[in-house]
């Protein structure tokens, strides 16, 4: 007898295997599902009270007229694409869907990559993304001010007016105007002129009015004196003057003893319609025009003198208005995308890089024939969901921009809102507009579900 057969027959007998009768085993998994379904209950009725209802509501109600009593089938969503301002709801989200995601991806890209390079990256990485941690609502009322037409208020214009103002000179009497009459007569292009033509030997007072005396420069002088000196031969001489005595006790047109010039203004001597000198008045209001030939001139006050202040940029005008919105939005989420981005390219295989570096490729090849495509499905998950948020962009357009643009920078959102709750009244069509949005949003959300379960698998 071999050592295998002595060994199998010396060997303890094993037990049988008992076998789970196939009732016992479908009780069991009834038993599985029924738990399954317990835990997953109370989720399943928040998505259909929150989620599913709506959806359904919104569809059955946007086949009903404005009341709701009336089915009027697809109605709603004619008038939907005949509505002008529907219309335009339509056009600002295309705009949105095309340059938000997109310059929010690649600010997020370059950023995720120039980060990597600094020496306080994490400081950086926080100070980017802080602008997540605050509401759209916030964030809307941060920009609106920030916006303000007004150089005192927005500071942005704050700054484009101190730009301009360093580089183009200003107006020193935006609110003067000229004492129209006998005299001085108003020309088309606002300037001002005297009423006759002199000649060399002349002498022209320009009376001016609506400066406020306290607005008058600290050197300004009377002007008196200025008006008393006679011109040469060959000269024009006068003064530009505030023709405002305190009290009223001076004579209109006439300069009086306590009536001060006004320095800095611009003064032309005019002959054949084309200038043939330019001059500045002095302390007093003082001019004159030296060396003149013979023959007839008209004195004339640009109207540079009184152009109104620079304001600025109408960043919430109706030319504008969208862009500037898209800039806030931007601010919030430049964080998220870089932060995300910055995430997979922390995984992206090093010895690729290096020996990329080995053959000789500079930053920009290996960024643009390494980086990118090795970081393609992270930017693609990053433009898809960026995509999502700005089909539904609500609080920045509604806070953002002012009332008389509102319809300039709506979108499919606010459009649904301010149709159906916002002076519109109509739900029929705000519904068949929320349904349409709906539909906008479905793809990309089944495109990111799909691309995550392939990433999974």
């Amino acid at each position: 007898m071999t050592a295998t057969t002595v060994s199998e027959a010396t060997a303890a007998p094993r037990p049988p295997t008992p076998s789970t009768p196939p009732a016992l085993a479908r009780k069991q998994k009834r038993r599985g599902r029924v738990v399954a379904v317990l835990f997953a209950l109370p989720a399943l009725l928040l998505l259909g009270a929150l989620v599913v209802y709506p959806v359904l509501f919104s569809v059955g109600r946007s086949l009903f007229d404005a009341s709701g009593t009336r089915f009027v089938g697809a109605d709603n969503y004619v008038e939907m694409f005949q509505d002008p301002a529907t219309l335009k709801a339509i056009r600002n989200t295309v705009i949105w869907v095309v340059v938000a995601p997109a310059l929010l991806t690649g600010l997020g890209l370059i950023l995720a990559v120039l980060v990597e390079k600094i020496r306080w990256a994490t400081a950086f990485k926080l100070l980017l993304f802080m602008p997540m941690a605050v509401s759209f609502l916030a964030a809307g009322i941060i920009f609106r001010l920030a916006y303000d037409q007004d150089p005192d208020k927005g500071v942005l214009n704050a700054a484009a007016v101190s730009v301009h103002d360093a580089f183009s000179a200003t107006s020193s009497y935006p609110t003067a105007r000229g004492r129209t009459g006998p005299g001085l007569l108003v020309e088309k292009n606002g300037a001002y002129a005297a009423d006759r033509a002199v000649s060399p030997g002349s002498t022209v007072a320009l009376p001016m009015v609506g400066v406020l005396p306290a607005d008058l420069p600290g050197d300004a002088a009377t002007a008196s004196g200025a008006a008393a000196e006679q011109a040469g031969p060959d000269e024009v001489r006068g003064v530009v003057y505030l023709d405002f005595t305190p009290g009223g006790s001076g004579t209109p047109g006439k300069v009086d003893g306590q009536e001060k010039g006004l320095p800095g203004m611009k003064v032309e001597a005019v002959r054949d319609g084309k200038t043939v000198a330019t001059t500045t008045t002095a302390a007093d209001g003082s001019y004159h025009f030296g060396k003149l030939a013979a023959g007839s001139y008209t004195v004339t006050l640009p109207a540079s003198n009184f152009a109104a202040p620079y304001q600025g940029v109408s960043w919430l005008g109706p030319a504008l208005v969208t862009p500037a919105i898209i800039g806030a939005y931007l601010w919030i989420w430049t964080g998220f995308a870089m932060v995300l981005i910055g995430a997979g390219l922390s995984t992206l295989p090093r010895d690729a890089l290096e020996a990329a570096r080995m053959d000789g490729a500079n930053e920009w090849q290996i960024f643009r024939r390494i980086t990118v495509p090795l970081l393609a499905p992270v930017l693609t998950v990053v433009f898809v969901t960026l995509v999502i948020n700005v089909l539904k962009v609500f609080d920045l357009v509604y806070i953002i921009a002012p009332g008389p643009v509102q319809e300039d920078a709506t979108v499919l959102a606010t459009q649904m809102w301010l149709v159906s709750f916002g002076g519109g009244n109509n739900q029929g069509l705000g519904s068949a507009i929320g349904v349409l949005l709906l539909l906008l949003v479905v793809p990309a959300m089944v495109f990111n579900v799909r691309r995550f379960k392939r990433s999974q698998g």
